[in-house]
């Protein structure tokens, strides 16, 4: 698979790499995990198989040998050879083929899987690009013209009759300009005033621009914190404390004024507070928001995360029925 245009931002990415995120290495893996599930569904691949993540431009493709893809996330006109083909389907891609992307319609990230899955080498279990890293997917970076990358072997995958040809529109997500992501707070929320607790769930918040796969940043009614005499070792900043672990989905919302919500290639750890932590069965909704998106915050207790979670899975599950 030969890379003819980079697009804006493209990378590898599988499930991402657990168990080092307390070495500094965060997990990393497609942020909009239900899509690139989706697309490795559909070509019959294993759940574990490497997918290239595509953010608001794609990269343009030309396959050297016959192959089977599909298309999974934020809408985008695809064409083969020149030719319109459906997105959340299967698709034959014949050798010497051309696979062109569009204008995005909504949402900022779509993948592509090619069954057999990306064959770049496994860096700490993963096959996930870790950019600020340097390592993972294909030499530790995104795309560039020219490039070329390996398709797995298919050989003791499921046979293609046995796997789903395409994804109903009941079952796939929606990429909206207007969403609600369900937070659970902690582990200090106590900093926050009343008024600054309210603001953060009941006011209207903006994704910015400074957006990527660390973490991305809101624009809103801001929030007050406590006023206290910061302990030795903690900045001046009133969001400061002295140091802490940062879970994934963490809520940062420096000065008080824009909250940043940590993503799969965010840090382990430092000195801000966490007010609250996007539940894991909403880090795909996040994901699917593009600059001016409205958000509200939803407060939701530990019994409703899990039963999200749970309902996440069974529907991620569902893909391979």
């Amino acid at each position: 698979m030969e890379v003819l245009t980079p697009g804006l931002s493209t990378t590898v990415q599988d499930r991402g790499r657990t168990g080092y995120y307390h070495l500094g290495v965060p997990q990393g893996g497609a942020l909009d995990g239900f899509s690139a599930q989706a697309a490795n569904a559909l070509v019959g691949n294993t759940p574990d198989d490497a997918v290239l993540e595509m953010t608001f431009m794609g990269s343009n493709l030309r396959f050297t040998e016959d192959a089977v893809i599909a298309v999974a996330g934020a809408p985008v006109e695809v064409k083969v050879n020149g030719e319109a083909v459906p997105t959340w389907e299967r698709v034959a891609v014949p050798a010497g083929a051309t696979v062109e992307f569009g204008i995005i319609q909504g949402g900022s990230r779509y993948y592509l899987a090619v069954r057999g899955g990306i064959d770049v080498p496994v860096v700490l279990g993963s096959r996930s690009t870790y950019p600020l890293g340097g390592f993972g997917g294909f030499e530790g970076r995104k795309l560039e013209a020219g490039d070329v990358l390996p398709i797995g072997s298919a050989a003791g995958y499921r046979d293609l009759d046995s796997a789903v040809t395409s994804v109903p529109s009941e079952q796939r997500p929606e990429f909206s300009k207007e969403q609600s992501v369900r937070v659970l707070p902690g582990l200090y929320d106590f900093r926050l005033t009343d008024r600054g607790r309210s603001n953060l769930f009941t006011g209207e918040w903006k994704l910015s621009p400074v957006a990527d796969r660390a973490g991305l940043r809101y624009e809103g009614p801001g929030v007050e914190w406590v006023e206290r005499e910061q302990p030795f070792g903690a900045g001046s900043d009133p969001s400061n404390i002295v140091d802490a672990g940062y879970a994934v989905g963490s809520i940062q919302i420096p000065g008080g004024t824009q909250p940043i919500i940590l993503h799969r290639d965010a840090v382990s750890g430092g000195g801000y507070a966490m007010v609250g932590t996007v539940i894991s069965a909403d880090m795909d909704v996040v994901a699917r928001a593009t600059p001016g998106t409205v958000t509200h915050f939803v407060e939701v207790t530990m019994e409703e995360a899990l039963a999200a979670r749970a309902e996440y899975n069974a529907a991620v599950a569902k893909l391979w029925d």
